[in-house]
């Protein structure tokens, strides 16, 4: 039944070799870096050329993206949850084809399968959050550089995953990773402007905000309302300003 409540029905939008072949699926091998091969009970075969990509795109990228997927994948393609753009094709003699094209117009390594590197996935940073202690892209972007050569080739005894945080809230859920990157504030929020508190901080949500309990409401001398901060107690978690 039709219904226009939550989001769309993803099966609606499978490539239609999926859709035939949905939970039938034999086995899987890797090509080499950044090429997948799958295989159905059925013998139909789906080819996968996986791209690492930057977790912020802008839209002229996403249209580059969607330009690739309509000329080689009848417009299909998924992102991964560590930031991988995977493109989903039948015809094994266009991977290559591909690939070239997605390094040449998206600036995009193939690669991050099997025993490489797979693209380091990080949290918001500056750009959508009001807590972290660092950014995140850039430090992301700097460690990538020098780590490309493990994108891109079998280089390791293992898959390798490295995460970044950019504060101990850890949204990316960097401690499902093998190295972990955490950006960690290392001083209590003591400068509080008492004078514009109360127009910008409502006082019980910003003592709720606190897991361990270290705000306490204070009265300035000319009676407004304001907080302090017991720096024993605080965790430097940045939940507080948010």
């Amino acid at each position: 039944m039709a219904t226009d409540i939550g989001p769309p029905d993803y099966r609606t939008m499978l490539p239609e070799v999926i859709k035939k072949n949905y939970g039938q699926w034999k086995y899987h091998e890797i090509l080499k870096p950044g090429f997948l091969k799958h295989v159905a009970e059925s013998g139909d075969a789906v080819y996968t050329v996986r791209a690492g990509s930057p977790r912020l795109l802008s839209i002229d990228t996403i249209r580059d993206i969607c330009d690739l997927a309509d000329k080689y994948c009848d417009g299909h393609l998924r992102f991964t949850s560590r930031h991988n753009v995977e493109f989903m094709l039948t015809d094994q003699s266009r991977m290559d084809t591909l690939a070239k094209e997605i390094k040449e117009k998206l600036g995009f390594p193939v690669g991050g399968t099997g025993k490489c590197l797979s693209n380091i996935v990080h949290t918001q940073g500056w750009i959508h959050c009001h807590t972290p202690a660092t950014d995140a892209s850039g430090v992301v972007k700097a460690i990538m550089d020098e780590l490309y050569d493990y994108f891109v080739e079998e280089k390791l005894p293992a898959k390798l995953r490295i995460s970044q945080a950019c504060c101990g809230n850890m949204c990316g859920a960097i401690h499902c990773s093998d190295i972990a990157i955490v950006g960690i504030h290392t001083a209590p929020p003591t400068k509080i402007d008492d004078k514009n508190f109360s127009t910008w901080c409502e006082v019980p949500t910003t003592l709720a905000s606190c897991p361990t309990g270290a705000i306490k409401r204070h009265t300035t001398e000319d009676g407004k309302p304001t907080v302090r901060v017991d720096e024993g107690k605080c965790m430097y978690c940045g939940n507080c300003y948010t």
